[in-house]
């Protein structure tokens, strides 16, 4: 911009002396006023591209799944071609004073239409003209929107934090994250990954406690609100309802050590007015009592001290999760009136490919009791949450970048069910039930095995 005013400026100094001054300095004034306002439309998009504007990015997933199910009397059931899009709009603002907000915005479709879920009139919704046909569906969702708020001193102390509220990012957490190749969102996936409204406050403690990389994070948050809906019957809208309590939730996250290359992650929960159905007969949902989750897991992002390269870029991790319910009075949960305690453990590697230069290959392997039960509800696998088998679960996967943008993964996940309700939620059908020990009349109802063969073709810019 400076070597274009010089320029004119020394057009306008010749041209003054073959014409004169006078017309030359009106000129010379336009052409000023032309300059000031492109700095200025200069400066707006410096502005733009700094941070003052929120900015965006795409994370669109095409995927292929074939699943199969065998149940408990041996017969099958299956979906050899299920095919679906995925996207996740990503927003960021940052208005330059300790705070930022993050968005998502999400769209998780199966290819074209699902009979079984058709209105009075099948055409009015039908998925070959939904954008061209005016309707009351809302199909792009709000997964996350939340503020940060985030110093480098607390009351003076020299303990950075942060503060956030809104709908939190709890799905994808560490543990979940390795196979589709993310960075870890805020919970431990072995125990919490399900989307959730709440708040969370973090410190660093590393600078004040004999523990490198600690910190530790509080978290609060609802997962059912009990209220009447608007324009209730009876005209007393958002009042308690009456059939439910609240279901909240308070958890710590707290690491005692991370270097960089090693570290342990522990995390406590504890949730109340946790639903499901009373009998098998219920038609509504009850709240049936509490639940608390403990964690803790250990990671390594690389094997060793430069033993090999291929160690280095080897990442292992390992957990160990409890669960235990805490039935209302006169309530059951899991089949049971009284406290049940479950437990589950997971084992996993991340390395370089051995026969690419840029992809990565992974296992993984898990085990759940009979009593074992998470909040895993949004884990993104086409079967149900592997993490919640009462059972065995076994996953390999192979991820291989194609361009900057473009990449293909390829996952294969087993599951081998000891027990019935891994995936319900926690009343009556949430019951664990022996699968070797069913009358021959239920075995139809029930889940033994499942796999799921999937390939997933990913943009991400």
């Amino acid at each position: 911009m400076v070597k274009k005013i010089i320029a004119l400026s020394t057009v306008a100094a010749l041209t003054t002396v073959a014409f004169g001054s006078t017309d030359v300095e009106k000129r010379l004034g336009k052409t000023e006023k032309k300059v000031k306002k492109l700095e200025k439309k200069v400066s707006e998009a410096k502005a733009m591209a700094n941070g003052n504007h929120i900015k965006f990015n795409v994370d669109f997933r095409n995927s292929y799944d074939n699943i199969n199910y065998t149940m408990a009397d041996g017969s099958t059931k299956n979906n050899n071609a299920l095919l679906a899009n995925k996207l996740d709009i990503n927003m960021k603002y940052d208005a330059g004073d300790n705070v930022r907000f993050y968005g998502t915005l999400s769209w998780n479709k199966l290819f074209g239409q699902t009979l079984n879920s058709q209105p009075n009139n099948q055409y009015y919704s039908f998925d070959w003209i939904n954008n061209e046909n005016a309707s009351a569906s809302n199909n792009v969702r709000v997964k996350e929107a939340y503020w940060l708020y985030a110093n480098d001193t607390f009351f003076g102390a020299d303990m950075p934090w942060t503060a956030s509220i809104g709908r939190r990012p709890s799905t994808n957490g560490l543990g979940a994250n390795f196979r589709e190749g993310d960075k870890r969102k805020s919970a431990i996936a072995t125990t919490v990954n399900v989307e959730f409204d709440g708040a969370s406050f973090r410190w660093d403690t590393s600078n004040i406690v004999p523990l490198e990389g600690s910190w530790f994070k509080i978290c609060a948050g609802r997962g059912l609100t009990s209220a009447q809906p608007r324009l209730s019957s009876d005209g007393v809208d958002y009042v308690k309802d009456a059939n439910y309590v609240n279901s909240d939730m308070v958890g710590v996250i707290f690491v005692p050590y991370d270097n960089g290359q090693y570290s342990l992650h522990t995390n406590y929960a504890k949730a109340n007015g946790i639903i499901g159905f009373e009998s098998p007969t219920a038609q509504a949902y009850s709240s049936l009592g509490g639940l608390e989750l403990s964690t803790v897991m250990f990671k390594a992002e690389g094997i060793g001290e430069e033993i090999s390269d291929f160690l280095d870029e080897t990442i292992f991790f390992a957990s160990f999760s409890l669960s235990r319910t805490s039935p209302d009075s006169n309530k059951s949960m899991l089949g049971s009136a009284q406290q049940q305690t479950g437990n589950s453990y997971l084992i996993g590697v991340q390395m370089p490919c051995p026969i690419t230069d840029d992809g990565r290959v992974g296992f993984e392997y898990n085990h759940g009791s009979q009593y074992w039960r998470s909040m895993t509800y949004g884990e993104d696998t086409m079967i149900g949450s592997k993490i919640a088998a009462r059972g065995t679960a076994m996953e390999a996967y192979w991820i291989k970048p194609l361009t900057k943008s473009l990449s293909t993964s390829i996952r294969y996940t087993m599951i081998d069910y000891d027990y019935s309700g891994s995936n319900a939620f926690f009343g009556a059908y949430g019951t664990p039930t022996d699968l070797s020990k069913l009358p021959a009349a239920w075995q139809g109802m029930y889940v033994d095995k499942a796999n799921d063969l999937r390939l997933v073709i990913r943009y991400k810019f």
